[in-house]
């Protein structure tokens, strides 16, 4: 039986879809297998703009049709916008002049009831899907699609974004080895991935990197410049060094004494309650320089890592899950997750999903650990 015969038995109609945290290559790939799924099966599907602060605002929700979503799945981004701020179990507010941290979530729940929607697609990260968890918890009816570029969500094998991501550091660093070889330098390029070092190590290896950093497995940087100069001396005249923005890296100082690198000087966290990682790059070209005597100079690639069009790998895995999303819908099997197993897309309890962050096997590093040497 086919599916257009099989929604005769299903009672959803009207679905809200939104997308929350950071952007993502292949967002537009999900939304667009979403958008188009529930119009085929007859449904209404409202796009929510800016994470769940778009139930907050009535002016954010709106019907979407195949206008909205024709020629997007080749673009970057999200055309519903996101933000890495509107927790509403924790919403930053200022009154009086005075910041304080409210609960809104009973608000998020009453207008969720007021536009009539039966189901609420939420494609996010670890801490959008930990905040659509608890909204499951408080009756929404959700399903979850995973997102990130990190690639460190637990069950799931891979999250989209993650290849387009990938392929962006690579075309980078390809780009900075010319200049690195001009100017016998060394550059340190640092890469996104919190505490996880997912695209440090691939692309690392995608690159041929001199020196792998991730949080995953600690760093003597000491080791690290030794092996810089003796390939300086065998007659490589520049290098490259991979650092995860929560790498774990040593140095000795002065004295001999063993000190650790800060990951997160500013001390800030975000509404998802993220401490924000920055500025381990720049410490470790210093170390580098200070201890070789080589010049030596550090790329924060940020945010560039996050954009640009998706890779065709991400534009089928986000098609894929978007249809299975719209699959679960279609069942009514909500508090699930979709996530991707071998070549197949199945379902996971949605609380289990965001149990704990998915780090670096430290095989993946033995691998690696072959040629960095």
């Amino acid at each position: 039986m086919n599916e257009a015969a099989g929604q005769k038995g299903s009672d959803v109609k009207r679905i809200g879809l939104v997308t929350g945290g950071g952007d993502c290559p292949g967002l537009n790939a999900v939304i667009r297998a979403i958008v188009l799924g529930a119009l085929n099966r007859g449904w209404e599907v409202f796009g929510i703009e800016r994470g769940f602060e778009g139930l907050l605002y009535h002016d954010r929700v709106y019907p979407m049709n195949r206008h909205h979503v024709k020629g997007i799945i080749h673009t970057g981004g999200t055309i519903l916008g996101t933000t890495n701020r509107g927790n509403p179990f924790s919403l930053r507010v200022v009154e009086d002049g005075v910041s304080r941290q409210v609960d809104v979530s009973h608000r998020v729940v009453e207008e969720f009831h007021r536009l009539g929607l039966e189901a609420l697609v939420v494609i996010g990260g670890d801490g959008t899907l930990r905040i659509a968890s608890s909204l499951a918890a408080m009756g929404i009816p959700i399903i979850g699609v995973p997102k990130t570029i990190d690639n460190d969500l637990s069950s799931t094998d891979f999250t989209f974004g993650f290849d387009t991501c990938l392929n962006t550091v690579m075309d980078a660093v390809d780009k900075l080895r010319t200049t690195a070889e001009s100017h016998r330098r060394i550059i340190v390029v640092e890469c996104m991935g919190r505490h996880a070092g997912w695209i440090t190590a691939f692309s690392g290896m995608a690159v041929a990197a001199d020196a792998i950093m991730v949080p995953e497995k600690e760093t003597l940087i000491d080791d690290v410049c030794e092996l810089l100069k003796a390939r300086r001396t065998s007659g490589k005249k520049y290098g490259i060094v991979m650092v995860s923005e929560g790498a774990t890296i040593k140095f000795r100082d002065e004295s001999g004494n063993i000190k650790t690198l800060d990951v997160s000087q500013s001390g800030r966290k975000d509404d998802f309650g993220h401490i924000q990682l920055g500025g381990i790059g720049k410490q470790v070209a210093e170390l580098i320089k200070y201890k070789t005597g080589i010049e030596t100079r550090e790329v924060v690639l940020g945010h560039l890592q996050r954009g640009g069009s998706p890779s065709a790998y991400d534009r089928v895995l986000g098609t894929r899950l978007g249809v299975h999303a719209g699959r679960l819908a279609l069942k009514k099997d909500f508090g699930k997750m979709v996530a991707l197993r071998g070549m197949n897309i199945v379902a996971v309890p949605l609380a289990e999903a965001v149990g704990q962050m998915r780090t670096l096997p430290l095989e993946f590093l033995d691998e690696a650990g072959e040629f960095l040497r």
